[in-house]
């Protein structure tokens, strides 16, 4: 059995994500190999997921999302208000609303969408969180909003973060003004 170091948990972390105790009971379970113990780790996050889907999820934030003349916004909850708190959920929201963009308002097609930087859909990612964290986290529902011609436009109240295309919050709101008028100063309206 291969000796499982220090670095060795540190390694499989930056790969996975889990917490270290789980890296280390993944590596001494499966001897120290890094793929066999990340395969390990992904199982477990599907048992865990599947152990806390049961418990209620009612907070969380919305986050919307624009490009041009379209709009998308998600809901994705989790358990307790301090999870919205944490910038790797609050990473998770933005991405997922952009990704929200090209569902077209489909939450399965949404769910089933790859993330970015990862090998996983949205749902895989979800659960990995789900297991990392320790609380349900639900992605509860999504809309897209889109105009040929006229202006998308998006209010966060109270926004707890936003960006140029991208904003979070609790209470949002995704509107969409079909006109032949010149798109600038319908903009400049709302």
């Amino acid at each position: 059995m291969a000796e499982i170091t220090a670095s060795l948990v540190k390694e499989l972390r930056e790969k996975c994500g889990a917490g270290m105790m789980d890296c280390k009971k993944a590596l001494s379970s499966t001897g120290g190999d890094i793929e066999a113990a990340s395969d390990w780790l992904r199982k477990k996050g599907l048992s865990t997921a599947a152990k806390k889907a049961g418990r209620v999820a009612a907070e969380g934030l919305i986050g919307i999302a624009q490009d041009g003349n379209r709009g998308a916004m998600v809901e994705i909850n989790a358990e307790t208000d301090f999870i919205a708190r944490n910038k790797n959920f609050r990473v998770f929201v933005k991405t997922v609303a952009g990704l929200a963009l090209a569902a077209d308002g489909d939450l399965d097609a949404l769910k089933a969408m790859d993330y970015p930087g990862a090998d996983r859909t949205v749902a895989e990612y979800l659960t990995g969180m789900i297991a990392t964290v320790g609380e349900n986290m639900e992605l509860r529902r999504t809309s897209t909003i889109f105009v040929d011609r006229g202006v998308v436009a998006s209010y966060m109240h109270n926004a707890q973060e936003t960006g140029e295309k991208t904003s979070l919050g609790k209470i949002g709101v995704v509107v969409g003004l079909a006109s032949d008028g010149d798109p600038l100063k319908l903009a400049a309206v709302g």
